[in-house]
């Protein structure tokens, strides 16, 4: 795939993803949380110029470093999520300020990870970014899914949601 393609793709995904997290969501019992992050992974995965065959051990370690990168954004943009159940039961999100300040702060660092790529010599391709979002994206969406596994009712009563107490979101747009 061409990097134009896959940059085109880096984007629109990315812009849908954050859109839609800044707006309350319902979280439904959807097991699938995980295709979109396996999908991206895999275009990157196919893409046989991950890593600079001419600088082969720098690649690798900014490869790595992007990718800890990535858990970290993707753990930071989890925790970050505002997660709140409704009186009849139903399970929602919304993504914080503190969130926008995490993907902001994770920005930075993919450029300045580029610019330290580009002192080196090393060709990057987009194949990285696109493993890298999805590496965000996977943990995102497990953090989230598995904070929502502790906002179901229990047994014995229902458990209070992270955020209970805070003033309930207004505009809510249902999928």
């Amino acid at each position: 795939m061409s990097g134009l393609i896959n940059a085109v793709a880096i984007l629109a995904v990315a812009v849908v993803v954050i859109a839609r997290q800044f707006r309350a969501r319902r979280i439904g019992s959807d097991r699938r949380w995980w295709i979109v992050p396996a999908a991206l992974g895999f275009m990157a995965l196919r893409d046989p110029g991950v890593v600079d065959p001419h600088h082969p051990v720098e690649a690798s370690l900014l490869l790595g470093v992007e990718l800890v990168t990535a858990l970290a954004i993707g753990a930071g943009w989890a925790w970050t999520t505002r997660i709140w159940t409704e009186p009849d039961g139903t399970v929602w999100s919304k993504t914080t300020k503190a969130g926008g300040a995490v993907w902001i702060a994770g920005i930075c660092l993919r450029l300045g990870l580029f610019g330290i790529g580009a002192l080196l010599g090393v060709h990057q391709t987009s194949s990285a970014v696109m493993l890298a979002l999805a590496a965000t994206l996977l943990v995102r969406s497990g953090l989230v899914m598995w904070r929502v596994q502790s906002t179901r009712p229990a047994v014995t009563g229902q458990r209070p949601a992270y955020g209970d107490g805070v003033g309930r979101v207004l505009r809510k747009e249902r999928l």
